[in-house]
């Protein structure tokens, strides 16, 4: 039996539809200015969040490494019939922690004596040292030296460092608890009590 077929015409559009064949899935040049916009405003938004959480961080942490070294020595001469002193460098802006192994201190440090060194930075910048005998550091006193023995510190004082805004901060180094702890500003230092200002 004959068949008959009819051409077909698939390459014809009826009006009002989309030719489906010739759309191609992707974004358009506006579209892809737009997201790569948002997502450099977004990039920006963290840099610039991270980078002061990090200025934070880095000022915290320097400050927060140098307490513990004061009360490192604190403690090792607390538990220990040993002798152990901080040395701040203004001049040099760095500390360094170190045991006492001579019964007369000696003008250079050993380098078998040193425990800690570490550098201050732009961040955590010292800028002086006041001792609670009003000893004060200054043009020809560079260098402030925090001794601990086992009954306490030989002498207490507050430690001022500066952040990168300028602000201050001081360290407390109480000779009595041997407690140093950190203060916002630059505190008023109290004075150690004569013998005749005690109440026993």
């Amino acid at each position: 039996m004959p068949t008959c077929t009819a051409p077909m015409h698939t390459d014809c559009v009826l009006p009002g539809r989309f030719d489906l064949r010739n759309t191609r899935p992707g974004f358009t040049f506006i579209e892809l200015v737009v997201v790569i916009s948002m997502l450099s405003l977004f990039v920006l938004l963290a840099v610039t969040n991270f980078a002061g959480l990090l200025r934070k961080t880095t000022f915290r942490a320097q400050v927060n490494d140098f307490v513990s070294t004061m009360q490192m020595a604190a403690s090792a001469a607390a538990e220990t019939n040993r002798r152990y002193e901080v040395i701040i460098d203004i001049a040099e802006q760095k500390y360094t922690l170190r045991q006492i192994t001579s019964p007369q201190l000696p003008s250079d440090v050993l380098e078998e004596e040193i425990i800690v060194e570490n550098n201050f930075s732009d961040n955590c910048r010292v800028v002086y040292v006041l001792f609670d005998d009003l000893v004060n550091t200054d043009q020809s006193h560079q260098k402030a030296f925090f001794r601990a023995g086992h009954s306490g510190w030989q002498a207490g004082g507050k430690i001022v460092l500066y952040d990168k805004d300028e602000k201050p901060y001081s360290v407390v180094v109480n000779r009595a608890n041997r407690i140093v702890a950190l203060r916002q500003g630059d505190v008023e230092l109290l004075m150690p009590k004569r013998q005749d200002e005690l109440p026993f």
